[in-house]
């Protein structure tokens, strides 16, 4: 089965569970959640990445300061994942607030297997929550954008500095005093498709320089896939995702009940401390 075969299969399982009886048989409904994870994963060969590294980047979407607080949430629950598994995770930038959240933060996870696990952890994810910053005590909700891409080889997807704009910054990250004296941030943007990487934790600019390369290399070919897709779906590839309401993946509910629920999956839970304390595995599906 070639990838368009593989990309109108998964249209057309995706049209069925917009159906308002999918659920109706449920044997059914986990058969074709099951399928169509699988088929995503048969999409293009990409799966031969799973054993690697990943790449992880968190955005806070709408919701304002309850967004950005809940990318903190969010960071920290794959922070506790990498450690209760025994991986490295080293941070690569971050943009936080006053509020002890973030706008962005990315970082890579290292281990076998971490892409395999995590590659589906892509996608909005939205927080319900008596907010603590409404002074009324009221419910508010917050969303998050979670990317999480693969280690590319040089060899699988070819991409040269001269196709890039590259300049340099002072970074505000890890390094100490010197750290804010020399640019050692590294900001490549490729002007093609206006996709930007900004990298400062890294104690040298050559350091910087080279993961900013790499994770540039894994965002255009994370990209190239997308297109793939949206064309076999007749979509525009200029159609970006929404980080708001309508196109969440997983919802964490923490009132009036607790519930975590991966929409994409069909998989709930109500122990949602464990979750945010690194207990996704049971979203988790090989």
């Amino acid at each position: 089965m070639n990838s368009e075969e593989v990309s109108e299969n998964i249209v057309q399982l995706e049209q069925e569970m917009y159906s308002p009886t999918f659920w109706n048989d449920k044997e059914r409904a986990q058969f074709v959640i099951a399928e169509i994870e699988r088929l995503k994963k048969e999409l293009l060969g990409d799966k031969k990445y799973d054993k690697g590294n990943a790449i992880v980047s968190i955005y806070a979407g709408a919701g304002g300061d309850d967004a950005e607080d809940f990318v903190r949430m969010l960071f920290e629950m794959y922070q506790s994942f990498a450690g209760n598994h025994s991986y490295q995770l080293m941070l690569i930038d971050e943009s936080p607030n006053n509020l002890n959240g973030y706008r962005s933060i990315s970082f890579e996870i290292s281990g076998n297997g971490v892409f395999g696990k995590l590659r589906g952890e892509s996608g909005v994810h939205r927080l319900v929550r008596k907010s603590p910053f409404n002074k009324q005590g009221k419910r508010q909700t917050g969303f998050a954008l979670v990317e999480v891409l693969p280690i590319i080889p040089t060899q699988d997807f070819e991409l040269s500095e001269s196709d890039l704009d590259i300049s340099f910054a002072k970074s505000g990250g890890a390094g100490g005093q010197n750290v804010n004296k020399r640019e050692t941030a590294v900001r490549m943007v490729h002007p093609q498709t206006g996709i930007s990487v900004f990298v400062s934790e890294g104690r040298t600019q050559e350091s910087n320089r080279a993961r900013a390369f790499e994770i540039m290399r894994a965002k255009l070919y994370q990209k190239h896939l997308d297109d793939e897709e949206k064309r076999a779906k007749g979509l525009s590839i200029s159609d970006k995702v929404s980080i708001e309401w309508g196109s969440q993946m997983r919802s964490y509910v923490m009132d009036p009940y607790q519930m975590v629920k991966d929409h994409d999956k069909g998989i709930e839970t109500a122990k949602i401390d464990d979750v945010f304390a690194g207990g996704i595995d049971i979203f988790i599906t090989d």
